[in-house]
């Protein structure tokens, strides 16, 4: 069996200058902060984040806006973090903004492997510009296109050495849909476990999806 229990050096060595990357967690809850640092210590630049934000000032993803080494952000909020507007007004950030149900749903098509999503939400909005819509039953549907990344970095709170996951309470959000759906995912976690310690009945992310396992704070 692949040896998946890397440190979040090796980790982050994996991530190159221009990579697309799903990052996980809910206003920094349930977010891989210590790969996100690891990222910014090495200087990975030019990336493409997909989030459902982008953090609050400081904390997560919002590291990553202050650095400037994001060109493009897909999400649906970025009101907690001052910089991301900032940056997206002078023109130096491209900032997609998706709602938030409609961002999940996207992510979901593509790890499922469906050609896209019927949704209301955005028709007659800025959303709707430049997509197909759909008239069904006499209701009009924007078709809104999978998302897929090249990494998936989680934040779990215990997971076993195949990568098996579970998440406590609210920080389980966006992780599960993402790791579905990227081309590497890696999983930071706060406990590691041997198969068969991790009771099934909790596992929220099941080990084939997931590439490699680091510990927080495993630097290397």
């Amino acid at each position: 069996m692949k040896n998946k229990v890397i440190n979040i050096t090796e980790a982050v060595d994996r991530i190159p200058d221009g990579a697309s990357i799903m990052i996980a967690g809910f206003l920094g809850n349930g977010t891989p902060h210590n790969i996100i640092d690891a990222i910014l210590a090495k200087g990975i630049k030019n990336l493409t984040i997909i989030a459902n934000d982008t953090g609050i000032t400081g904390i997560g993803i919002s590291k990553l806006i202050a650095a400037k080494v994001v060109k493009k952000v897909m999400t649906s909020h970025i009101g907690t973090n001052p910089e991301t507007g900032k940056q997206m007004m002078a023109g130096t950030l491209e900032v997609e903004l998706v709602p938030q149900g409609t961002l999940a749903e996207r992510i979901r098509s593509a790890g499922a492997g469906l050609g896209g999503v019927l949704t209301p939400t955005g028709v007659g909005t800025d959303v709707a510009h430049g997509k197909q819509t759909l008239v069904l039953n006499g209701k009009e549907y924007l078709l809104e296109l999978p998302i897929k990344a090249d990494f998936a970095i989680l934040g779990a709170t215990i997971a076993d050495t195949f990568g098996n996951s579970f998440f406590n309470g609210t920080t389980k959000n966006f992780n599960p849909v993402m790791s579905t759906a990227a081309d590497t995912v890696i999983v930071e976690t706060a406990k590691i476990v041997e198969p068969g310690e991790l009771d099934p009945n909790i596992v929220m992310v099941h080990g084939i999806f997931v590439d490699y396992i680091v510990r927080s704070n495993s630097n290397g």
